[in-house]
């Protein structure tokens, strides 16, 4: 082990004898009683050094082994070290790719203060270039999300959508207006290309003509340039999904309100057709209505204000990728909505329907965990 206190967290002393790691609720760590000797052998933990080493430089501060070891044990307990070489062989693979990992520098950061343990955070931005998922909708939305999931390491982003690219496609984070004109699905295809940290990596086997077999998805974002679709979604559309077990996530913007969620997992949180179910049984004249706004051809300019749009698209990204890295968002069995001109996003639980085929309703949904509130404290020993 080669330990280095995270960076990403900021210490100061609060007082004689006590030192905070972090500033937010959410991540800070109170460490004490702390000493010179201890606080001057902190110094040390900069990823450079091994334990031996370590033990042998703390001594010249008058700290014996155990003491050593056991600091370290504390404080990697309290989710503050980082070891600099851990993560398996696809974080080495990554590591060797400087190029790639000093443009997700931030990223690793991130996931090294979110995921406590040694290593998980290389572990979890490593793992991602293996993934694989799909966007549908290559709007000022859909476009957006793919482009953040591409630049965040994830290995193979599609993006599926038809017809041409118009100007109101265009978004800062999304399709440029060099773009209009071509089919969206090949513009959105050379967008994930310029957005991502470098080229995914070869499957094995690759080499020399091989065929290899195409990965699973692990997750679809439902993005529709029509907002309608993805804030009331067409069951029988999603019916393959569950079928198959692809988890899948529904955002975008309709009516100057932007939503996002909710994220199904099949068989185990409610999905498009409990959402339908579920109004139906709020509403009787729902059915009516959906029939009257599914039905002709429209063709209004969707109310999609681009900074909305930006901002559903980063959320949706961010719950997105929470997911592949193994946590259940907020978004899991949930919608958030927040509308013009407020902003004030609001957040409802969907409960899985008895008379849904996805077989969810009965089922106990993966429990979030949250790391909001004070800052919690780690004796030092």
């Amino acid at each position: 082990m080669h330990p280095m206190l995270k960076p990403a967290l900021r210490r100061a002393w609060r007082g004689r004898g006590t030192v905070q790691f972090g500033v937010t609720p959410a991540h800070a760590v109170k460490v004490g009683p702390m000493d010179i000797a201890t606080g001057c052998f902190m110094e040390l933990l900069d990823g450079t050094r091994g334990m031996s080493l370590l033990r042998e430089e703390a001594r010249t501060l008058d700290l014996n082994d155990h003491q050593v070891d056991t600091l370290v044990t504390r404080l990697t307990d309290a989710g503050l070290v980082d070891d600099v070489r851990a993560g398996g062989p696809e974080a080495d693979a990554l590591r060797s790719r400087s190029d790639i990992l000093e443009r997700q520098r931030p990223d690793l950061a991130s996931l090294s203060v979110v995921h406590p343990e040694p290593g998980a955070g290389m572990r979890r931005l490593a793992a991602r270039r293996s993934m694989r998922v799909q966007v549908r909708g290559a709007g000022r939305v859909g476009a957006a999300v793919a482009a953040v999931l591409s630049g965040s390491g994830v290995g193979r982003v599609e993006v599926l959508d038809g017809g041409c690219t118009e100007l109101r496609d265009v978004s800062p984070g999304g399709l440029p207006a060099t773009a209009v004109g071509e089919r969206r699905d090949s513009a959105a295809r050379q967008l994930v290309r310029r957005s991502a940290p470098g080229p995914a990596p070869r499957a094995p086997g690759a080499a020399g003509g091989a065929v290899v077999a195409e990965p699973g998805l692990s997750l679809i974002v439902v993005a529709p340039r029509d907002g309608f679709s993805g804030y009331v979604p067409d069951p029988g559309t999603a019916d393959p999904w569950i079928n198959s077990g692809t988890p899948h996530l529904y955002a975008g913007v309709i009516e100057a309100t932007g939503f996002v969620g909710p994220l199904v997992l099949p068989g185990g949180t409610a999905c498009a057709g409990c959402l339908d179910l579920n109004r139906r049984d709020r509403d009787p004249q729902w059915p009516r209505m959906l029939a009257q706004w599914q039905s002709g051809r429209r063709n209004a300019v969707q109310a999609c204000d681009l900074g909305l749009a930006t901002a559903v698209a980063g959320l949706a990204a961010a719950h997105a990728l929470a997911f592949l890295d193994g946590e259940l968002p907020a978004s899991t069995g949930a919608r958030a909505e927040a509308a013009l001109p407020l902003l004030d996003w609001r957040s409802e639980r969907i409960g899985a329907h008895l008379d849904c085929s996805c077989g969810a309703a009965g089922h106990t949904e993966g429990v979030r965990t949250s790391g909001a509130g004070t800052a919690h404290d780690t004796m030092a020993g």
